[in-house]
C-alpha cells in the first residue's frame, strides 16, 4: 500500500497511486472535487476584478467575538449572524444604541433601509425583546430585489460599483447582488418573538417610497443601502424625524464614496450636525443633537 501524505505548504492530498503502474487514478470523487476546485477558482479570479473574495461564512457558534462583548450581546451577535454581513463591531454598536434609546426613553420607532436577510434588524428587535420593549414600529425599507442600479458616484477602493452591477443585474434596476427576497427575510425575522403587527414592510426603492410611507417620530435610523442617491434620500426624508437623543448608524459611510458624499453633503447643509464615530472601517454612528 503507497502511503498517503499531505503537502506541507498547499494541505492538499495528492491523486492516488496505483502500486504497480505508478500513474495517477483520478477517482470520480477526485474529478468532481477537481470541476468544483476550478470553478471556484474561475469564479474568485472573476470577483477579485471588483476588489471581492471568496470566504466561507463562519458558523455562528465559531464567531471569536471580543472578550469586552457582554454575554448576551455575544448571544445576540451569534443568533443572527447566520442572516447579516454586519460585522460583530458594528451589531455591538447596534445594540448599544438600543440599550441607549431605551435606557432614555427616546421616543419614535426603528427605520432600517437596506435590509438584505434582515440580521442587523434582527438585533435590534432582539434586544428590544430582552428588554421587555416590543411597543415599537420596526420600519424595515429594501427592495427585496437586489442591489438597484448604481450612479457614477458609487464607488469604493476596489472599483466601480457599475462594473459588478452590470454583471450580476437581472433587469435594469435589479440584481442578485445582495438579494433576499421579502418572505425569506420574514421567514428569518418572525423566528424571533416580536410582535408582527409592530413590523413594517416596505417593498421598493426608497426614492420610490420615500416620503409616502414612512413614520412620524424616529428613534433608531440605521442606513445601509450603499448609493449616493439612495441614502441622500433617505437623509433628507427621514433625519429630521429622527428625535433629538436618537441614533444615526451609517453602515458603507467608510466603503462606498457615494454613501460618504451623500452622507457630508446633508449634514454640511445644517446648523447642527452629529458627530459620527467610527465603528469599523466603515460603519459610523452617531446621537443626533438636542
Amino acid at each position: 500500500m503507497v502511503p498517503r501524505w499531505r503537502n506541507s505548504c498547499s494541505g492538499k492530498t495528492p491523486p492516488r497511486i496505483d502500486s504497480k503502474s505508478r500513474l495517477a487514478i483520478n477517482t470520480p470523487t477526485q474529478s468532481k472535487q477537481k470541476k468544483k476546485t476550478v470553478l471556484k477558482e474561475a469564479l474568485a479570479k472573476t470577483l477579485a476584478t471588483f476588489g471581492y473574495r471568496i470566504s466561507r461564512i463562519p458558523q455562528a457558534a465559531a464567531l471569536v467575538l471580543p472578550d469586552d462583548f457582554e454575554d448576551e450581546t455575544k448571544q445576540t451577535i451569534r443568533r443572527v449572524a447566520p442572516y447579516t454581513m454586519t460585522s460583530p463591531e458594528r451589531l455591538y454598536g447596534l445594540v448599544q444604541a438600543v440599550d441607549h434609546v431605551v435606557r432614555h426613553d427616546v421616543a419614535g420607532d426603528f427605520v432600517e433601509c437596506g435590509v438584505w436577510r434582515g440580521g442587523s434588524i434582527m438585533a435590534a428587535a432582539q434586544t428590544l425583546i430582552s428588554h421587555g420593549k416590543t411597543d415599537r414600529t420596526l420600519w424595515l425599507y429594501d427592495t427585496f430585489e437586489g442591489m438597484p442600479e448604481p450612479t457614477e458616484h458609487d464607488r469604493s477602493r476596489s472599483g466601480d460599483a457599475k462594473e459588478k452591477f452590470d454583471v450580476v443585474k437581472i433587469s435594469e434596476d435589479a440584481s442578485d447582488w445582495c438579494r433576499s427576497t421579502l418572505d425569506e427575510v420574514k421567514g428569518n425575522f418572525f423566528s424571533l418573538d416580536y410582535p408582527k403587527d409592530k413590523v413594517r414592510f416596505i417593498k421598493g426603492k426608497v426614492e420610490d417610497t420615500l416620503p409616502a410611507d414612512m413614520p412620524d417620530n424616529i428613534a433608531l435610523l440605521r442606513l445601509d443601502t450603499d448609493w449616493y442617491e439612495s441614502t441622500r434620500h433617505e437623509l433628507e426624508h427621514l433625519y429630521p424625524r429622527l428625535a433629538p437623543g436618537g441614533i444615526l448608524i451609517i453602515d458603507d459611510y467608510g466603503h462606498w464614496e457615494g454613501c460618504r458624499k451623500a452622507v457630508d453633503e446633508y449634514f454640511a447643509g445644517l446648523d447642527r450636525a452629529p458627530l459620527l464615530t467610527r465603528l469599523d472601517y466603515t460603519g459610523r454612528m452617531g446621537v443626533k443633537p438636542y
